[in-house]
């Protein structure tokens, strides 16, 4: 036996209290953010992950450090691109730097790694922007969810008092909406945790290799000027 025929859902919570349709907007309005954020998130983090593979691997076969800066592309090409160019930069000015040769040579190692420091987590902020509100809605949704059901109980038995009536055709309505608001907060804290935890692995792929690339460019670059070292001492 049907006891709410025309309880679809749109009749439904046509008929909620204004506190659970505000409460079920609220959750709309955090689905519909989350889901951008997971869509915007999927193809920025998806493309880093592949540059960063190929810029690291383009780079540990060039011959020099020149070469290697040029096989990453522009500064929009790669994140290792931006990063490098950053450390040349910094690197370019301790040159000009009115300090004698040996100082300069005991300054470079820290200044390099401190920068390429700097560049990586200026990278990463970039890709993990937004991306906290995702762990928020798989924390909150639930719970205004559960708030809005138990507003909705407590407008059943606010029922059942003015009709003097505990017949499952008296608190079936309210029950109802009391449960959509449950189902739509789990709705859109699930799909948020599975992409937050998922972005996380995919961010420490992408954290894993920049910092390989920054190994990488701080060896070469103390092989090469202790070459350069060599040869402008003997001549």
């Amino acid at each position: 036996m049907n006891l709410l025929p025309d309880s679809d859902i749109v009749t439904l919570l046509s008929g909620a209290t204004l506190a659970v349709k505000l409460v079920l907007l609220f959750l709309a309005c955090m689905s519909l953010w989350s889901w951008t954020i997971i869509f915007l998130k999927f193809l920025s983090i998806g493309v880093a992950r592949r540059k960063v593979a190929r810029g690291y691997d383009a780079f540990v076969a060039a011959h020099d450090l020149t070469s290697g800066l040029k096989a990453l592309g522009g500064r929009d090409a790669s994140p290792l691109a931006r990063v490098g160019v950053l450390a040349v930069r910094e690197f370019r000015l301790l040159e000009r730097a009115e300090v004698n040769r040996e100082r300069k040579r005991m300054l470079a190692k820290d200044t390099l790694r401190r920068v390429l420091r700097q560049g990586i987590s200026r990278e990463m902020r970039s890709l993990t922007r937004n991306l906290p509100f995702l762990a928020t809605c798989a924390n909150a949704a639930p719970f205004i969810g559960l708030f809005g059901t138990v507003w909705g109980i407590m407008h059943s038995f606010h029922s059942i008092g003015q009709q003097q009536s505990a017949a499952l055709a008296t608190v079936a309505p309210g029950i109802s909406e009391a449960l959509v608001a449950t189902a739509i907060g789990l709705l859109v804290a699930i799909p948020a945790t599975i992409f937050y935890n998922y972005f996380l692995g995919k961010l420490n792929e992408v954290e894993s290799g920049m910092v390989d690339f920054a190994g990488a460019f701080l060896n070469r670059a103390e092989r090469e000027i202790a070459w350069a070292e060599k040869a402008k001492a003997g001549k």
